[in-house]
């Protein structure tokens, strides 16, 4: 999808079309999700600070983010992504793989399918989206990504290398600035430039990943759509308007991802076992702890728990903090994790149905409805 958190807030609100749209955290510590083609225009990008976006453009529109808003559509995109094939891999909310290799009898050829699903996006939700058309994921995504917005870009099999070598280096997944540093010193720059070196040489001098810069300069890549990828992790962060010393606030904002870290595993009928701290310090030094439970959870005050433990791992409160976050992974069905053999008394029990009461009220009454009381105002 083009830009699709600002098109969805255009898609709702007229009024700000050819404006530009930024949508984002807080002002001052917060980081662009997306900006409208209006806004890039002025140097925007997703993951500038919003504080750099305002310099930019003052008279920008800067709308936060409406997560559960963006999903609905998301999920009338992919309806239509359904139509056409059920081999459809999501990479996110605004993009997807299609293997439509087994539909062409029906709807014609791949590139007539893109076509259509490209209008039936346009006429039924309002949306544009560009496609990149070919034979294996790597190239597609390229091509996808080349003609926005609302472009197409067809790579016929057999004449990858012919599309890819004239592109930057920094195109290919797995090119990060160090390794498009260390290219451009040897004057590589295309990834033509790239498919000249041997096989030896990029493995020697890149390890492992030489041998896949080897096949991705080429356009060789093997890997199947996977409709059925399981989420791997679940989690949340927040990045403090301030940096925090102070451990009763640190401890507020662990209790709040601690809550929505939970929710989210009830919500999907998983309990997690591996937990992950996650802090960003004032000076953006970042650093992770992570512990195994004995037992699955999804029980925001065993979460918020064991956070504590991993928070006192850390220098947390000797040194500012800017950023936390909580993760679970380690997923086990809700109903499939082992009893504990005195789990009444140990209150587990009780815990599990407070906890569905709580999710039961905020379905009906909103996620504020029902809070700790040391999250509330004051």
């Amino acid at each position: 999808m083009d830009a699709f958190y600002a098109a969805v807030e255009v898609l709702d609100n007229p009024e700000l079309f050819m404006k530009p749209v930024i949508v984002g955290g807080g002002r001052e510590r917060g980081v662009v999700s997306a900006a409208s083609y209006e806004a890039r225009r002025f140097g925007i990008h997703s993951a500038m600070p919003i504080a750099e976006a305002i310099r930019r453009c003052p008279d920008g529109v800067f709308i936060p983010p409406r997560i559960q808003r963006y999903r609905e559509v998301s999920a009338q995109i992919f309806s239509i992504f359904q139509r056409y094939t059920p081999l459809v891999e999501p990479l996110s909310l605004d993009e997807a793989f299609l293997d439509v290799s087994g539909s062409t009898m029906l709807f014609g050829t791949a590139e007539e399918i893109a076509v259509r699903i490209k209008k039936e996006v346009s006429r039924e939700i309002g949306l544009t989206a560009s496609a990149g058309v070919a034979s294996s994921k790597l190239v597609a995504k390229i091509a996808s990504d080349l003609e926005k917005p609302d472009g197409l870009t067809i790579v016929a099999p057999g004449g990858e290398e012919d599309f890819l070598g004239p592109l930057p280096v920094s195109k290919l997944w797995g090119v990060g600035p160090a390794a498009r540093h260390r290219l451009n010193l040897m004057g590589i720059t295309t990834i033509g430039g790239l498919r000249a070196l041997s096989r030896d040489f990029l493995e020697s001098t890149f390890g492992k990943q030489g041998t896949y810069y080897y096949s991705a300069c080429r356009g060789r890549d093997f890997r199947p759509v996977e409709p059925e990828r399981e989420t791997q992790s679940m989690g949340h962060e927040e990045t403090f308007s301030r940096d925090l010393t102070d451990p009763t606030q640190l401890h507020r904002e662990l209790l709040s991802l601690a809550v929505r870290v939970a929710e989210r595993l009830r919500r999907d009928r998983v309990c997690g076992k591996v937990l992950t701290l996650k802090v960003k310090y004032g000076d953006f030094k970042q650093i992770t702890r992570s512990t195994t439970l004995s037992q699955a959870t999804d029980d925001s005050a065993e979460i918020l728990r064991q956070a504590l433990i991993l928070l006192r791992k850390t220098e947390a409160g000797k040194k500012p903090v800017r950023l936390l976050g909580i993760s679970c992974a380690g997923f086990e069905a809700e109903n499939s994790a082992q009893l504990h053999l005195f789990a009444v008394d140990q209150g587990v029990g009780k815990r599990k149905k407070i906890n569905q009461a709580m999710d039961l009220i905020k379905e009906r009454h909103g996620a504020t409805s029902i809070l700790p009381a040391t999250l509330l105002g004051g």
